[in-house]
């Protein structure tokens, strides 16, 4: 795909005037990764009115940066002072001395917050406001380049997930079964992932478990939940499966939870709203007389991030978001993020998706089975 940063840039450009923004500081890794090709810790970028941007990063990096970013300038700075000095220059730089400037309310810290907004940094003209809505909106709807590249992480998502089922015996620890899962990954194209969670036993009735050096026991169940990078974008992928032979009553549950699982991707079609998704995966769980097993949302967005927007109403009220619009073509959504939690056990099964105009693409295909083979 020829330089998607303008485009991208186009409509920013379009949301900020909607939202009355004359400009937007970015901090967050993401944002800045879909909006220049580049984003990294420790770094800021300015976009101004007409699609001008500026980038700050570590004097180190000023070489790196220029060879991977689409910029109109990039200038290095040495510590935290001299990146206040940095946003300030790029306010003159622009001819931004008043107005509106948004920031990512729910990414910066308080102490960060007020280096952006600190009086060496952001002219006194200039009120800030916050921007996450407009940047959720706008990574929301993947092209078919961000969707080629979340393709190749499910599929990392799948290689490291029969490695991690391979190391489920008896014996191992749960961070070998990670280690497991994150070396196949690596091994399979991803430069990084997101924190891998492995459980097993009675662990598997918390929501995120993450690896310990528990030992798994015979018959245990484990649950194993991945998120490898692959060129910028994620994948979200998890399996419950057993170390041996595992109860009637955990393989009914399990069966359920697919039944429930699948019924809700088979409605990701364009038109569809994240709150019926939700509703339709806890309802068959609810019928089946399970409403004290449930926890939490079991459906997100995923692309840069592995859990980004769209999320359920109640979730993206508690991230700072905006409750999203009726599901578009090329959303991609990971569907089963929260199990059945039977307090001693649980099982999960979530797969990473593409809404389509006529049904889901199910980009996840490693098998969906209790009993390893």
């Amino acid at each position: 795909m020829n330089n998607p940063y303008q485009e991208r840039l186009r409509k920013c450009n379009n949301l900020m005037k909607e939202a009355g923004l004359d400009a937007l500081l970015l901090a967050k890794p993401a944002n800045m990764f879909y909006l220049t090709g580049d984003g990294r810790l420790c770094a800021f970028m300015i976009i101004t009115g007409d699609g001008k941007v500026g980038l700050g990063v570590p004097r180190t990096d000023v070489d790196d940066v220029k060879a991977l970013a689409h910029s109109d300038n990039i200038t290095g700075f040495e510590d935290e002072v001299g990146m206040i000095h940095s946003i300030a220059h790029y306010f003159e730089h622009f001819g931004i001395k008043k107005g509106s400037v948004g920031l990512e309310y729910t990414f910066l810290t308080q102490s960060m917050m007020g280096m952006f907004t600190h009086p060496h940094a952001k002219p006194e003209g200039v009120v800030a406001k916050d921007c996450t809505h407009i940047m959720s909106e706008l990574r929301m709807v993947k092209d078919d380049e961000e969707i080629r590249r979340i393709r190749a992480a499910a599929k990392a998502a799948d290689t490291g997930m029969e490695a991690a089922v391979d190391a489920v015996v008896p014996g191992s620890t749960e961070s070998q079964v990670a280690a497991e899962a994150e070396y196949a990954m690596r091994n399979a194209g991803a430069e990084e992932f997101w924190r891998t969670y492995v459980s097993s036993g009675p662990r598997t009735s918390i929501a995120h478990g993450l690896p310990t050096l528990r030992k798994l026991q015979k018959d245990d169940l484990v649950m194993i939940d991945i998120h490898p990078i692959v060129n910028g974008y994620s994948a979200d992928i998890c399996r419950t499966v057993c170390a041996g032979k595992p109860s009637g009553e955990q393989q009914a549950a399990y069966d359920l939870y697919l039944k429930a699982q699948q019924a809700t991707i088979a409605k990701a079609k364009a038109g569809v709203g994240m709150e019926e998704l939700e509703e339709t995966l806890h309802g068959v769980l609810k019928e089946a007389g399970h409403e004290e097993h449930i926890f939490g949302p079991p459906i997100h967005g995923v692309g840069i991030e592995f859990e980004e927007s769209p999320l359920p109403p109640g979730h993206a009220f508690f991230h700072g978001e905006k409750e999203p619009p009726p599901l578009a073509s090329n959303v991609v959504i990971s569907v089963g993020n929260c199990g059945l939690y039977m307090g001693s056990w649980g099982v999960r099964v979530e797969d990473t998706i593409v809404v389509g105009a006529a049904g889901p693409k199910i980009l996840t295909g490693y098998p969906r089975t209790l009993i390893p083979e």
